[in-house]
């Protein structure tokens, strides 16, 4: 110590002995379920900071009861991780919670005669093995039962609301089968009483993993079914619920129409009629009806109804009396809701509503009351009713541990791509307070049949409102919402054109005199993951990071390791990797294969148990990447799927982010 204090002055020691004596900063660690790599410590004093975006608590709405004016809603409660299953018995109400658990509750159903029990969805750990529960309702202490069998993912359908009988199917999954996969895969529709379900009843057995029951007709005779099997192709089929073969009804047997999408929506009361929505006829969803000869045997008549209006339907509900539809039009990102007569097909009077992005609209089965959920830049989702004198009535309120009136609006932009399409996006810009070129987060959706939409932001305000940061949602061309020619305008060999719709964004971002070109951070969940992995490769030189969340690394790895029930449906989007031309074209382009050309910091996220993009995707990008000695950031979570779900594991993502944009495009 003496030779120390020969060497350092007075000064320095006092600095030596006071670093001595100072407790190391406080860390927020990981919990127990989450797998951390390179990723710093987080400061407790970080999480302190930003914790009051990490509790933003909204409702959605998931059903009414069939006789009282009582309804569901989905609802995550203080001190809770995930949402869970809420019974409203009047507006405002605090709601009686009827679900508990580690894994989330958003969709459910009450009895359809009397509302004595309720049937809901429940999956574990993200696997999205969803499994089907019976809930009795004013019963002290009941617990769910479950009422299918955990081999197999089901999905609730449709109600026989005379007979109390649920239809619901089920699909098998990679972990039942032989060698771990499925060459072929079926869809089974079941007949149940979910008081005796073991009775249940085998109604089809469908080839392919893209069918769903939609509507049933008023005398509980036949059901439509939904044949999923592109973004740009659906069909309507009939089933008769006594036994037999499904029949095609749209489009026609034997047409030769063009491919097109058809849904379901609503018979009509005297079962001769089907309202359906349809691109058939141009370039978006349009709301149409089918009228079906005698006993529903074939097509006789198609009509357009919504024409006039040049968006996508994104939601059709009917009135009990089958007099009127509430009608959702997804208006450049703003679900916006329109009213029909169904006698004269004629559009009504648009209803005032609260301003805000309309999420969901059903009518109640007893008083053609409206349930509506709305979500706007100022707050997450809340529910109102619609009666039918038009006179609106709010029934949750939303949770906000701080004052969001005041966060910013978000903004159509367009730019111009590499081939002169028309692209655009939401943007949302700082607060004026912030001085100067901003830092830029391009936040990329999924699918890519996806669409960035208008509505609350989140934890992502906190980017905007705290760190200065602009925020772009790009649609780029495959993103629903813009017809179904821009659907189509990434599939297959154009798979890379989306990606060039980016650098053209960053190309406009370079025009901007608020924003900084030099600053810019790339991020995108699934479909995003991929594009934000491809904008790395591509326009490495243009950023200075990039977050990958579930994404596709390698298309030929995806489509060989996801979920068998999803694997034609993907080649339609992407490709088929058993084309040797194909196999070469896809490989080609994958961020894997070209994992070389990133050189700059890379955070990748992702849920061990993800049956839509493996973490296997995740893992060998991480790998191949780190070979090149660029850093890269891995956080991987233990007991989720294809995103975090679980409010701990969001809030630790929430700040690692934070940290990789500081160390980024913040410094």
């Amino acid at each position: 110590m003496n030779a120390l204090r020969l060497t350092l002055g007075t000064a320095a020691l006092a600095l030596l002995a006071a670093c001595a004596s100072t407790p190391p900063a406080a860390v927020y660690a990981p919990n127990a379920q989450l797998l951390t790599q390179n990723i710093p410590p987080v400061p407790q004093s970080l999480a302190d900071a930003v914790n009051r975006y990490n509790d933003f608590r909204g409702h959605g709405f998931v059903d009414w009861h069939p006789s009282q004016r009582e309804m569901l809603v989905s609802h995550r409660p203080a001190g809770a991780s995930t949402a869970q299953l809420f019974r409203l018995s009047s507006p405002l109400s605090a709601g009686e919670q009827l679900t508990r658990g580690a894994e989330p509750v958003t969709r459910a159903a009450y009895a359809p005669r009397d509302g004595r029990y309720v049937v809901f969805e429940r999956a574990s750990g993200g696997n999205e093995v969803a499994q089907l529960y019976r809930l009795a309702l004013g019963q002290a202490g009941a617990e769910p039962v479950l009422l299918t069998s955990p081999d197999e993912r089901h999905a609730m359908n449709v109600w026989l609301r005379q007979s109390g009988q649920l239809i619901y199917s089920s699909v098998p999954i990679d972990r039942t089968a032989q060698g771990g996969s499925r060459a072929q895969i079926k869809t089974t529709l079941w007949l149940m009483d979910p008081e005796q379900p073991e009775g249940r009843r085998k109604l089809a057995e469908l080839d392919g993993g893209g069918w769903s029951a939609s509507v049933v007709s008023p005398d509980e005779k036949q059901v439509a079914l939904t044949q999923y099997l592109s973004a740009n192709e659906s069909q309507i089929w009939l089933l008769d619920l006594a036994g037999g073969t499904p029949r095609r009804i749209a489009p026609a047997p034997g047409s030769t129409e063009p491919k097109a999408r058809y849904h379901p929506a609503a018979w009509s009361p005297d079962g001769r009629t089907l309202w359906i929505t349809s691109d058939r006829a141009g370039e978006f969803n349009e709301l149409m009806t089918l009228t079906l000869s005698e006993a529903g045997q074939g097509r006789t008549a198609l009509q357009r109804v919504s024409q006039h209006i040049p968006w996508d339907v994104s939601g059709v509900s009917r009135t009990a009396d089958g007099r009127r539809l509430a009608v959702q039009f997804n208006v450049d990102g703003r679900d916006e809701l329109h009213l029909f007569d169904t006698r004269t097909a004629k559009e009504l009077p648009a209803p005032t509503l609260p301003a805000g992005n309309i999420g969901a609209a059903r009518f109640d089965p007893a008083r053609d009351e409206l349930a509506i959920s709305v979500s706007n830049a100022q707050g997450p989702s809340q529910i109102y009713t619609l009666d039918r004198e038009g006179k609106t009535q709010q029934w949750t309120r939303a949770y906000a541990p701080m004052d969001t009136r005041g966060f910013s609006e978000q903004q159509i932009i367009r730019w111009k791509s590499f081939d002169g399409t028309a692209i655009s996006g939401l943007m949302t810009r700082p607060p004026a307070r912030f001085a100067g070129k901003r830092p830029v987060l391009i936040s990329i959706h999924g699918g890519p049949e996806g669409q960035a939409t208008v509505g609350f932001l989140g934890r992502n305000a906190y980017f905007v409102q705290e760190l200065g940061m602009a925020l772009i949602q790009p649609n780029v061309r495959g993103s629903t919402g813009f017809g179904k020619s821009f659907l189509a305008m990434d599939n297959g060999f154009k798979r890379e054109d989306s990606v060039k719709d980016i650098g053209a964004l960053l190309d406009w971002i370079a025009t901007q005199p608020d924003l900084d070109a030099s600053r810019v951070l790339v991020m995108g969940g699934s479909y995003g993951g991929y594009m934000t992995l491809a904008v790395s490769t591509n326009y490495a030189d243009r950023i200075a990071g990039s977050i990958d969340i579930v994404g596709i690394s390698h298309f030929v790895t995806f489509l060989q390791n996801t979920e068998s029930y999803r694997r034609d449906l993907r080649r339609v989007e992407y490709g088929d990797e058993r084309d040797p031309a194909m196999r070469e074209h896809l490989d080609k382009i994958s961020p894997l294969t070209n994992a070389r050309k990133i050189n700059k910091p890379l955070f990748v996220i992702q849920g061990k148990n993800d049956p839509r993009v493996p973490y296997t995707e995740a893992e060998q990008i991480v790998a191949k990447v780190r070979e090149g000695g660029t850093p890269v950031w891995y956080l991987r979570a233990e007991n989720e799927g294809h995103g975090f779900q679980k409010k701990e594991n969001q809030d630790y993502q929430f700040y690692a982010t934070i940290l990789f944009m500081q160390s980024t495009v913040l410094k």
